[in-house]
């Protein structure tokens, strides 16, 4: 009996540790197999639900509109009026429109929003550019375990 409790306990011992090791060594389960990289438009490969840690940066993330082909909408069809526009031609009522629909997408959802703008033919105004840059920079970071 003595012995059947010792081999239990080396056996769940072992159990605990390889669970240890195997969580120690998964990625983060947001999908983020990233490695350092600043926030960057850089990219290869196609768009994928979970990243497979085989590229510098997980594909859909990339900011690049080469990367998936497919326009999706993300509630923002009224911005397809701006089509065309220059990033130094918008008004501050314009700005604040893309500004409201990039504040309100979920982290994950920002990287395909900018390849749909892409795709559509809108530059971004420069402010909101400059802001949807460090709002994916600052969520690589955070997937990477990083500190700001």
């Amino acid at each position: 009996m003595i012995a059947a409790l010792i081999i239990l306990g080396a056996l769940v011992a072992t159990g605990a540790v390889l669970w240890m090791l195997d969580r120690r060594h998964r990625p983060e389960e947001t999908g983020g197999a990233e490695r350092n990289e600043a926030p960057t438009e850089e990219s290869d490969g196609a768009d994928e639900e979970q990243c497979c840690g085989m590229h510098i940066t997980c594909e859909r993330d990339s900011l690049l509109a080469a990367v998936s082909r497919e326009i999706e909408y993300y509630d923002d069809e009224e911005l397809d009026i701006y089509r065309g526009t220059t990033p130094d031609a918008y008004s501050a009522e314009a700005e604040e429109e893309f500004r409201e629909v990039l504040l309100t997408l979920r982290p994950d959802d920002i990287a395909g929003w900018a390849r749909s703008i892409q795709l559509r033919g809108i530059e971004l105004p420069e402010a909101v550019r400059d802001e949807l840059l460090m709002i994916v920079g600052e969520e690589r970071m955070r997937r990477n375990g990083q500190s700001a």
